[in-house]
């Protein structure tokens, strides 16, 4: 008798146990932190940033504050401003092969639909008149240089939207070496001159020493050999 009372109280044990087990949501949690992390759905509504934004999780950047990797850049977008950025900028790349092949990576992605290959203005959407009055880089008139190209970049012009949220201050020069290229090119003048980087520079004194002290060894052997020859 006592043991099917001790049956009967085990199984009633476990049926009270297993009746408020939820599969979804354990029952103890030790640590309930790691499981049930506190996170916020974007531009929920939270009591927590009540005396910040009135409850909403969304919050504009701290006044004064730029995106990690951003540079200001200091000319307005007005015509005063492009033709200053004209006066003032130049570029601050130096003309190398892998700067070369990069803007002409970048201005194949963002340029050349509309201004062409060639920089002649006879991209694909004005040949297929989606765009029209693309002006060529070398057309009579047309001041290009290093300030207004990387101006029209950061800002536009006319039809032209700005790229600055697609690029980055690398990007842009970059293009705007290959800009200056495709120029050169329309008008027959000679291209940007490509700089030798200092570290191939180096590298190539350090070859230069190293050949001539290990020829100058080599005839010091030899040298020596014929002494030792006329000894004999």
């Amino acid at each position: 008798m006592k043991r099917i009372l001790n049956i009967a109280l085990l199984f009633a044990a476990s049926i009270t146990m297993v009746s408020c087990f939820n599969s979804d949501k354990p029952n103890y949690q030790y640590m309930p932190n790691m499981y049930e992390p506190v996170g916020y759905e974007t531009y929920g509504e939270y009591a927590v940033f009540e005396n910040v934004t009135g409850g909403s999780e969304a919050m504009l950047p701290a006044e004064g504050s730029i995106p990690r990797g951003w540079q200001p850049y200091d000319y307005p977008n007005t015509n005063e401003g492009r033709d200053l950025a004209k006066a003032e900028l130049t570029n601050p790349l130096p003309v190398t092969q892998e700067n070369l092949d990069k803007g002409k990576e970048m201005y194949a992605i963002y340029c050349a639909l509309c201004h062409g290959d060639k920089g002649d203005g006879q991209g694909i959407l004005v040949k297929n008149e989606k765009i029209l009055g693309i002006p060529s880089y070398a057309d009579p008139g047309r001041v290009i240089n290093d300030g207004g190209t990387y101006h029209v970049q950061m800002y536009g012009l006319n039809s032209m939207g700005s790229y600055a949220s697609q690029t980055n201050e690398e990007e842009r020069w970059q293009i705007t070496m290959h800009v200056m290229n495709l120029k050169a090119a329309l008008e027959g003048t000679p291209p940007l001159e490509i700089v030798t980087p200092m570290e191939d520079v180096a590298e190539g004194i350090a070859t230069m020493i190293n050949e001539t002290e290990s020829h100058e060894g080599e005839e010091g052997h030899e040298g020596e050999d014929h002494e030792n020859e006329e000894q004999h």
